[in-house]
């Protein structure tokens, strides 16, 4: 959505970059822990690679149903819930009074306290602030929340053209890329670690990763901009 709406001439390869980032985030990130958290500590990792052959096309059509029907469920359910409880916190004040501008609802009130926050990052609306909010339940609620939020006749990428930059379009990219995970992947991590304190601090430390780069995009983006 971003990429086609500020990049529509480089979209594709504004794509690309946001993988190359975090793979880089990624590496950089084991380097930095087993230099400092991990120091010491080393672990024997052996992994068994199955004979690759070229994929029947059975098989290709029944992966493709498995996700196509992965996805359906996930936008029934996840993402629509989402929109409706959006939908209701847009709609109605703290004293659930229904309300004229979205700014008075809830969700407004709630955005006005932390949309400070990204401030710094070039993104400080209670829009963009919601947004990301709802995002830790499901990533794809960003979009949503937003396409809720900005709900115009003209579309939603017109709505963005009008508060974001391509600049703090990209910080904003790479902020949704890199900070905390949805809720599903959260407990998957607090599974697999066995400790609430590890996936709390695996979560805060993927936030700080992302809060800093995409400081620093938009932060050095200004200097050239």
């Amino acid at each position: 959505l971003f990429a086609g709406t500020f990049f529509p001439e480089n979209q594709g390869i504004v794509v690309f970059s946001m993988y190359i980032l975090g793979m880089v985030v990624a590496m950089l990130s084991g380097i930095l822990l087993s230099k400092t958290l991990f120091r010491g500590i080393s672990s024997d990792f052996v992994l068994e690679l199955p004979q690759y052959h070229i994929p029947s096309a059975k098989a290709i059509a029944m992966r493709t149903w498995d996700r196509g029907k992965g996805f359906l469920i996930k936008a029934g359910t996840v993402i629509f819930s989402m929109s409706v409880v959006i939908w209701f916190l847009q709609n109605f004040s703290f004293t659930f009074q229904l309300v004229d501008s979205s700014a008075d609802s809830m969700l407004g009130q709630i955005g006005k306290v932390i949309a400070p926050i990204f401030e710094p990052l070039g993104f400080g609306t209670w829009e963009a602030a919601v947004s990301l909010l709802t995002g830790l339940v499901a990533k794809e609620s960003v979009v949503s929340t937003m396409n809720v939020l900005y709900a115009t006749g003209t579309g939603l990428s017109a709505a963005l053209n009008q508060v974001f930059t391509p600049l703090t379009a990209y910080a904003f990219m790479a902020f949704t890329l890199l900070y905390m995970p949805c809720i599903s992947a959260f407990a998957t991590i607090r599974r697999e670690m066995n400790s609430v304190r590890w996936a709390v601090g695996a979560a805060l430390y993927q936030t700080g990763v992302a809060y800093l780069v995409s400081l620093l995009i938009f932060q050095i983006g200004s200097l050239f901009v």
